[in-house]
Order: structure tokens, then sequence, then C-alpha cells
């Protein structure tokens, strides 16, 4: 299901980030501590009174070639605009009110969203006092809140799911096999979704994914259904959203949030750059099925080693997703493009795959056997028992004496043993270790 989107726009140094990561929680602010897992991250879910929403970071937006800060700051705004649904502007009590928030103001003024005006850095009762000049802004009572302190936070989030539409979304029965397609500018995700298309010819029709005008685009190829989920932007841009690069991310995380197969898409001419890891570090947190795609093939120039190369240069870049396959093709000329839609189909299979709790126990059993868990002060983990609890992605909870000796390397080495057993190939796993007392 879509989540609606919540941007926090506002100049530098007013405490967006802070208030950011109070709204995302520190638990989701670092969702693995592994290699290749983006930290800088602009985007997160927040969760209030029952009510999800994804959070965007504009401060985290680079916007290249623009050097002048007021310049950034408006265009930080524009994209806000253009994809959030509640837009928090926040200013900072202190200064006051500034020529670059009145800019943003009018910016924001003139596009219709709901917007909620915060005052951060409130950080006792005497500067109360100094929220009231922000009512010139015209945007209604502010809300005070200190991002330190994190106080006022509360409030902040009443009114953000106040102003939160209710989206609604097509339903598509359970066997349809949803595909978006991520990655950054001109990786060749427009080509591709159309080579797929034209080598099919079998589009149904064209239909509204979401209220935010993301095109669904349904067929079908040997008797299995799929839509493709539009993440290309085919609307026209300005040079300051084209050289944009973490923009990207915004769209890209909305088609995450619906499919059950990511494919991210890599230029094979230009090969991997940051902005690559931090696209598929979305896809592998959201717990999606994933594959890689190294587009534009034709344009490589090969010997017999170079796609081994390639592969392995992937491997060490995207060492978080070493359960993702890899499929090189051009979208241009068409070369391979046939391998992809049987990976698609594989790893969508894998991605809801539920194992027998005895099966699941055998392959444990036998991995406690092969390798014991190590000691830890004297005290050594006893594994009683594992169950799966879910799919999508497959999740396994294992039952033992005590959580706390569950060490990282022992917790990957039994899912290494599982996925030997069992495959699940092209899909991340989760696992959690829980006190056996804690089953009921």
């Amino acid at each position: 299901m879509a989540k609606p989107v919540v941007a926090i726009v506002g100049r530098p140094n007013v405490g967006k980030s802070t208030i950011f990561n109070r709204v995302i929680g520190d638990r989701l602010a670092i969702v693995e501590d592994k290699p290749g897992v983006t930290r800088d991250r602009i985007y997160g879910s927040g969760e209030w009174n029952g009510k999800t929403f994804s959070i965007i970071d504009t401060g985290g937006i680079e916007i290249d070639g623009v050097d002048h800060i007021l310049r950034s700051i408006r265009v930080q705004a524009e994209l806000a605009i253009e994809e959030a649904d509640v837009i928090v502007f926040m200013c900072e009590a202190k200064s006051g009110v500034t020529q670059s928030d009145e800019e943003v103001a009018q910016i924001l003024f003139r596009s219709g969203k709901p917007v909620i005006l915060a005052v951060n850095k409130v950080d006792n009762m005497r500067r109360m006092d100094d929220i009231y000049e922000f009512y010139s802004l015209g945007f209604g009572d502010p809300v005070a809140i200190s991002g330190s302190h994190g106080t006022g936070i509360g409030d902040l989030l009443d009114e953000i799911v106040k102003n939160l539409p209710d989206l609604t979304e097509e339903e598509y029965e359970d066997d349809v096999i949803k595909v978006a397609l991520i990655g950054r500018p001109n990786v060749g995700k427009s080509s591709l979704v159309n080579a797929i298309l034209g080598e099919d010819r079998v589009i149904v029709s064209e239909v509204a994914g979401t209220t935010r005008d993301a095109i669904d685009t349904p067929f079908e190829k040997d008797g299995q259904k799929y839509v493709i989920i539009d993440t290309a932007g085919m609307r026209k841009r300005g040079k300051v959203y084209e050289t944009t690069e973490k923009y990207s991310v915004m769209r890209s995380l909305k088609a995450i949030e619906r499919a059950d197969v990511v494919l991210v898409v890599i230029n094979g001419e230009e090969g991997i750059i940051d902005q690559d890891k931090h696209i598929a570090g979305y896809a592998h947190e959201a717990g999606k099925a994933a594959l890689f795609v190294v587009n534009k093939w034709d344009a490589v120039e090969k010997d017999d080693k170079t796609m081994h190369q390639n592969e392995q240069n992937i491997r060490d870049n995207f060492l978080f997703m070493s359960y993702a396959p890899i499929v090189f093709l051009s979208a241009k000329t068409k070369q391979r493009l046939h391998k992809l839609l049987p990976v698609i189909q594989h790893v969508a299979q894998q991605h809801a795959r539920r194992i027998p709790t005895h099966l699941l126990n055998d392959v444990i059993s036998d991995a406690v056997a092969y390798n014991p868990p190590p000691t830890d002060k004297g005290r050594r983990l006893r594994i009683n028992y594992a169950t799966q609890v879910a799919v999508k992605p497959p999740t396994m909870v294992i039952f033992v004496n005590d959580p706390e000796l569950m060490h990282f390397s022992y917790e990957r080495y039994l899912e290494n043993r599982i996925r030997a057993s069992f495959d699940f190939e092209g899909t991340p796993m989760r696992l959690f270790t829980r006190r056996k007392s804690d089953e009921s």
C-alpha cells in the first residue's frame, strides 16, 4: 500500500535532520549495520496514532552546480511540493523570520498543499514569545518544538496525521507480480520498460497506480501476469531536476513500497556510483525481492572475462545484497532480454515461499551439529526450535535460551545454511531471535 509523503522544508541549520530523526526513530535511522547500506538517508518511515507515512528530509538533497544557498532552498522546496502530500515548513525561533523563510513561504503558499509551520529550538518557556512573529508567514498557528529536547514533537505529529490524505491504489490479484524499475537518471529505465512491453506486445491497459499519477502497465507473458510500476518520471523537468541525483530516491521509494520485485538498473557503460548503492539499499531495507539489471551491455567492450569482472564488481559494491541475481542485457538491441522475465518470476516465487516448520528445524539442527554456537562468558546459546512467521520477505523466528547470546556472525551463518537448503535466491530474509518463554 502506498504511503502518504511528508516533506520537511526550510533553510539550513534550523534542525530539519534532527526532527527527521526524531520522527523516524533511531531504530529506523540505521536499519542494518552492514557494509554498503546507506547511512545518509533522506527518506524514512514514520508512524503516529496508527497512521504510517514516508518522510523526506530535503536538507539531504544535494543540488549539483548550485552554490547559492537561497537558490538551493528554493529548488528543494519545489521538489517537496511536487512529491509531498503534506509539507512541514521549519523555521528557527532564535533567528526570527528571515528573508529565506519568506522566500520559502511564498513558494509553499502558492502550492495549495497542506503546510504545517514548525518553529524549532523553542528550548524553554522564554523562547515561547519568539514564535509569535511567525504568524506573519500566513500558515496559522505555529507548532513550537525542540529537536534537542524532544518537546512538541507529539503536537507536530498530531498536525501531520490530521492532514494526511487517504491514498487509494489499484488492487491486483495475488498472482500478479508487481515489478518496479529503480535506478539513477539515465541508466535506461524507460528504454527497458519499452523493450519489455515491446517484445511481449500484450499491453492490456494503463491505469492510475496511485493518486500521485504513477502509471501502472499490466501485461502477460507465458501465462504469468505482471504489472510494471513506472518510476522513470514521464513529466518533463528542467535542468535543475535532471541534475538532482538524490531526487530519484523519492520517486523510487514510492514504487518500491508497492512492488513485489525490484529491478535495480545499472548503466553498464558508466559502472557503479554511490547513488546506485543508495537506491539499492532502500529496496533491501524494504524487504523486497530484487535483482540487478546491467543495461547497455551492447555498448561495453568485452572479452571472455568482462562479464565475470562486472559481476564481481557488483558483488563487492553491494555486499548487503549478495542474494540478488544479476542479468546483463541491452534494452536497445534486445540482447539477452529474454532472460529477464524468468528471473523475475523465480525471485518472486522465492520471496513468497513458505518452508514447513519440520524442514526448517531439520536444517537448523544440522547447522548447529556441524558448527555449535560459541560460548560467551561460559554460557552457550541453545536453540530450541525455529518457525517461519511471514513471507514477502521470508521471516523466521528462532526461539533460544537467551537472545543476547546470538552473535551476529552466528545468525548470518544460520541464514546462509537456510539459503543453501531452500534457495531463497533474490529475496532478503529476516531472522529474529526470541527467548523461548516469549512465545506466549
